[in-house]
């Protein structure tokens, strides 16, 4: 059944535009709050409780207030944590027993973007049947229990402290980070306030960068999609690495002392490689369609299975369940280490990444002289709306043309977007020469085909 609201993560638009207003985050609080109460395992006279944080952005004042009026019009309690990471809502959530958890956030998007999501009971992401439950109660009218029955709302005591600690309990207790200078990105968003504190308390020198947020700049030109800013300064610095985060803290890129960009498809290597050197590894990794070719290969050449999910955190999370494995993750930075947390996190992630440095004792560096990457070109097509490129005998003649031409050393990735009618055409191989042709041979087909 398709959803209506919730996308692949959560609720998410253009602030003051439908669905990202306080009238409809207000009926969203009720119907998820009815929802819930329902579900609810209690006792006699209890009150389900939900758990709401939320980034920096200035809209989230407003979309928590709505919030808080649904959910407590419903019959539940709600807790608050002010700003705190994606990650460590689902956190507190299953610390602290509660039905729910929700975050307000738009990720790494602009601030006058914003969203809400879901986490269970479990600290994962909720089960389809409970959004479409929440879906089809957002459309019923919208009511209130009598004033016996409401809910209270309340502020989480040290929600940042209780957070770092569980931060720093992922890191080994035999080892410390002193002696490593790192340069922390926050992305003036919700890990402004912890991130800094978790790496400094275990023993590092830590320089903060993106952690004045004013509720305007969250992400801008600095953070995991724009990691120049911290180029610089651990250039400027001479430190020894620096970690990036977006502006809800789960996605990590890293940046080595020379300036050079671990995104996350080096990143899920590094954990891998470590955890089969250590004896720890649990299966193999995930990735997702969009992995880079070169981290599969070498993966698979020191015998490590891998497994392509659709692209979104949300199903690599899916197939690491299905096969039992522990780690995963896409190059855009979203890593799970399952044994470490629920969901991803990237001050946990970057706390793995260190682990398997200080452990091995190996840079970063030497992890990736392993790694050949492929080049990814990536095209554009416009289609008109319905068209579908598996129906099409000339595409996919051309596709098993560019195929058999790359053999082993390249690969082609047709995917058609799902927000706007466009085609992209992705082909890869280790020369960038041949990646381009391809490339352009094959979009060329896509949009003859496509407008035909």
């Amino acid at each position: 059944m398709a959803r209506k609201y919730f996308g692949t993560d959560g609720v998410r638009g253009l602030v003051g535009e439908y669905p990202i207003t306080p009238d409809f985050a207000m009926k969203l609080g009720y119907a998820a709050g009815k929802v819930l109460a329902s579900k609810e395992a209690r006792k006699q006279g209890e009150h389900a409780g939900v758990l709401i944080g939320k980034d920096t952005r200035i809209s989230g004042y407003m979309l928590e207030a709505a919030l808080i009026a649904g959910f407590t019009a419903a019959g539940v309690d709600v807790f608050l944590t002010g700003p705190l990471p994606t990650p460590g809502v689902a956190y507190l959530t299953r610390a602290l027993r509660l039905s729910a958890g929700v975050v307000i956030s738009a990720s790494h998007n602009p601030y006058h973007d914003n969203g809400i999501k879901f986490f269970s009971a479990q600290g994962k992401k909720l089960p389809d049947e409970v959004e479409l439950a929440i879906e089809a109660a957002i459309d019923e009218p919208q009511g209130c229990v009598g004033s016996r029955e409401l809910g209270k709302a309340k502020r989480v005591d040290d929600a940042a402290g209780r957070y770092i600690e569980f931060c720093k309990s992922t890191f080994p207790n035999e080892f410390d980070l002193r002696g490593l200078k790192l340069v922390v990105d926050c992305a003036h968003g919700a890990a402004y306030h912890i991130a800094p504190h978790v790496f400094h308390e275990l023993g590092a020198d830590v320089v903060s960068i993106g952690v004045q947020p004013n509720g305007l700049n969250i992400n801008d030109d600095v953070g995991a999609t724009h990691t120049d800013a911290l180029r610089r300064a651990v250039l400027a610095e001479a430190a020894d690495y620096g970690i990036a985060l977006d502006g809800d803290a789960d996605r990590l890129m890293m940046i080595d002392r020379d300036g050079t960009l671990i995104d996350g498809d080096m990143l899920l290597y590094v954990l891998a490689r470590h955890r089969q050197d250590k004896g720890t590894l649990v299966g193999g990794a995930v990735g997702t369609l969009m992995t880079n070719l070169g981290v599969e290969n070498a993966l698979k050449a020191h015998g490590i299975g891998f497994g392509r999910a659709k692209v979104g955190d949300r199903y690599v999370l899916e197939m690491l369940e299905e096969k039992g494995w522990q780690i995963g993750g896409e190059g855009s930075g979203h890593l799970l280490c399952l044994d470490r947390h629920t969901t991803g996190d990237g001050i946990v992630s970057a706390l793995q990444v260190l682990t398997a440095v200080q452990e091995s004792g190996r840079t970063l560096d030497d992890f990736c002289k392993e790694l050949k990457l492929s080049t990814q070109v990536l095209k554009n097509v416009r289609i008109v709306r319905g068209f579908d490129c598996k129906n099409s005998d000339a595409i996919q003649r051309s596709v098993q043309e560019a195929e058999t031409a790359m053999g082993t050393d390249g690969r082609v990735l047709l995917r058609a977007s799902g927000t706007e009618p466009v085609v992209r055409v992705m082909v890869e191989h280790v020369d960038q020469a041949m990646a381009e042709y391809w490339a352009e041979r094959i979009a060329a087909v896509v949009k003859t085909e496509a407008l035909s």
